[in-house]
């Protein structure tokens, strides 16, 4: 889902970029300096449900929520501050915050510049079709049939393995239509102009809720995937820790309840381990 980027938002980006300018070169510290300084700094957005929103002019979503239970867990305080989308991974990857706490789903390009927490969500693919299609109910049923997804997304990464469940069957992936942003891609589904769309299982829900009438979710045409919180590459303390704030929210069934409360179903079987490598993240998901 892409993120929009307001004027307002965009000054409150600059304003932070330049604050960082000021005082130097910004590095991400560890957890030993910020415990010392009593503080640390996490970057969130406010335009992607159900993860963060603004709602009635007050912050809303899963990771509001996780930061008010980090609050309580850590002997330190946790300062936030809100970004674009489209410079916050890039701000937490030069330093410039300590955590992003957002609704990041894993790639492999992104573990090149992040580790990742243990996950807060399935980013599994699922298919999405119009609620009076009865004409798609199996994965068989996409042969040859028009595909839309987000360009250059996560979803884009893993289309291969819907294409090998197809040719496993004796059919063939369609067409594939890109697009900019999600709400174009479901305006056309919508309209007719692709057959179907596919979206993380999170997204997926939440269109499905939000319009019933027009769209109705399918089956998964990807192996596992993830949404974690982006760290720096490296910082081994602080993924440590937090780790443990995320065994702590498990042990409790914090978790669970704040899963059900916003995506409507309670992921059971994420991994527990915090995922730092390409290779842990393939045998996780299964990708080859």
């Amino acid at each position: 889902m892409q993120r929009k980027l307001t004027i307002k938002k965009w000054v409150m980006s600059l304003t932070a970029t330049a604050v960082v300018s000021l005082s130097g070169l910004a590095q991400a510290e560890n957890l030993a300096e910020i415990e010392q300084k009593g503080f640390m700094t996490v970057a969130t957005e406010d335009n992607y449900s159900p993860f963060n929103f603004i709602a009635k002019g007050q912050p809303e979503g899963i990771n509001k929520d996780l930061l008010e239970e980090l609050r309580q867990y850590a002997e330190f305080d946790v300062k936030q501050e809100i970004l674009p989308w489209t410079g916050l991974l890039a701000a937490v990857s030069a330093g410039q915050y300590d955590i992003a706490l957002t609704g990041a789903i894993i790639t492999d390009g992104r573990l090149n510049s992040f580790d990742f927490t243990p996950p807060i969500a399935s980013a599994q693919h699922f298919f999405v079709t119009r609620a009076g299609d009865d004409s798609i109910k199996t994965i068989a049923d996409l042969d040859g049939k028009t595909v839309g997804l987000q360009a250059g997304s996560a979803l884009l990464e893993r289309l291969p393995e819907l294409k090998t469940m197809l040719e496993e069957q004796g059919k063939s992936l369609g067409k594939v239509v890109q697009y900019q942003s999600y709400p174009e891609a479901y305006a056309d589904l919508a309209n007719g102009r692709v057959d179907y769309v596919i979206n993380s299982v999170v997204s997926v829900n939440e269109i499905v809720k939000s319009k019933p009438n027009v769209f109705k979710k399918g089956l998964a045409v990807s192996g596992p995937g993830f949404v974690s919180w982006p760290v720096p590459k490296g910082n081994t303390e602080l993924l440590e820790f937090l780790t443990g704030f995320f065994q702590h929210l498990k042990d409790t069934g914090r978790m669970a309840q704040l899963q059900q409360k916003w995506f409507g179903e309670s992921f059971d079987q994420l991994p527990t381990e915090a995922i730092i490598s390409v290779k842990q993240y393939h045998q996780l998901t299964a990708v080859k």
